[in-house]
């Protein structure tokens, strides 16, 4: 690990990773909330049309890119809002006409073939310069700023898109700023685990953090944590393992997933098999029952072999801290 810190473009490196791991799953949220989380892919690949028209034209690459996906989040929104089509179908033309016009550019360029586009494609965060970092850290400095700032009303327009509107809050608005922080992401992981996975890296830290969180606050801090473990883990392991960042970083997030879901399904089947324990409970509580007595709503539950117990309908259920889902 040291010998890895001591390298300056490993450093690098890293510092995008951990940008990455932050921004990609905070914009990730919503997007899963509104059912659209193959949204990242669409930008990614109109995005690759503006990286090809900076290595075209000389200029940098991450800033046309961000201009292409900028405009290709703002007009799939108003398509989709406009109602004449499905965002689906919208979505569809940016994924082929964005792929298709990067491809067409960089083969005019005399970077040379279309094979150059592959570090954009499937990510090269060791190609990282401190120039590209400084872009990369204002970006996710934008995307961290803003979700912080409006996730109250994120949440509310995700979760109920008509409501929000009757209660007179400005859903296009926040919708198009969530698709503008949504570009903006595209591009500050783009370098990491490329165009063509940025979607995994904003949605499965997000499902995997929804099977350890109750709440939407700790859902959105588990996606975080989940998102630079991650991205920042899937680096070292593949500088150990000589593999490239993109992939490595994806198949982690997606061990993480499996690890975690296993895990989800073991603990319930526990519960399971504790709530029916319960259920058979031959020993009958009451005030001198001899098991300590816990207040708990409008009745009294009896802890017996470190279970809370209470009476209902001629059995007994396991009673527990019961938690809501709110935006707080």
């Amino acid at each position: 690990m040291s010998d890895m810190l001591a390298l300056d473009f490993m450093r690098q490196a890293l510092l995008a990773a951990l940008l990455a791991g932050i921004a990609a799953p905070l914009v990730g949220t919503f997007l899963v909330q509104r059912r659209m989380s193959l949204i990242g892919d669409g930008m990614g690949h109109v995005a690759l049309a503006g990286v090809a028209v900076g290595v075209l034209t000389g200029q940098q690459p991450v800033l046309t890119a961000l201009v292409a996906a900028v405009a290709a989040g703002v007009a799939i929104e108003l398509i989709r809002a406009s109602g004449r089509t499905s965002g689906d179908v919208a979505l569809a033309v940016m994924f082929y006409g964005g792929i298709a016009l990067g491809v067409v550019l960089i083969s005019r360029s005399s970077a040379g073939s279309p094979s150059n586009l592959t570090a954009y494609l499937f990510g090269a965060i060791l190609t990282t310069s401190r120039g590209d970092l400084v872009v990369l850290a204002a970006l996710a400095a934008t995307v961290l700023g803003a979700t912080l700032l409006l996730r109250p009303r994120f949440f509310a327009v995700a979760n109920d898109e008509e409501y929000a509107r009757s209660a007179g809050m400005p859903v296009m608005a926040y919708n198009l700023v969530l698709a503008v922080l949504t570009a903006v992401t595209v591009v500050v992981s783009m370098r990491v685990v490329g165009l063509l996975l940025i979607s995994a890296l904003m949605i499965i830290p997000n499902a995997t953090a929804q099977l350890l969180s109750r709440s939407f606050a700790a859902s959105v801090r588990w996606a975080v944590v989940i998102g630079v473990l991650s991205s920042v883990g899937g680096v070292v392991v593949s500088y150990e393992a000589e593999t490239p960042s993109g992939g490595t970083i994806v198949l982690v997030a997606i061990a993480t997933f499996l690890v975690v879901t296993a895990v989800s399904a073991v603990h319930g089947r526990l519960r399971r098999a504790a709530h029916a324990r319960a259920e058979r409970h031959d020993h009958e509580h009451g005030p001198r029952c001899g098991h300590p007595a816990v207040p708990h709503g409008d009745h009294v539950d009896y802890l017996h072999d470190g279970h809370r117990h209470a009476a209902h309908q001629g059995h007994y259920d396991e009673h527990g801290e019961h938690e809501e889902v709110t935006a707080r």
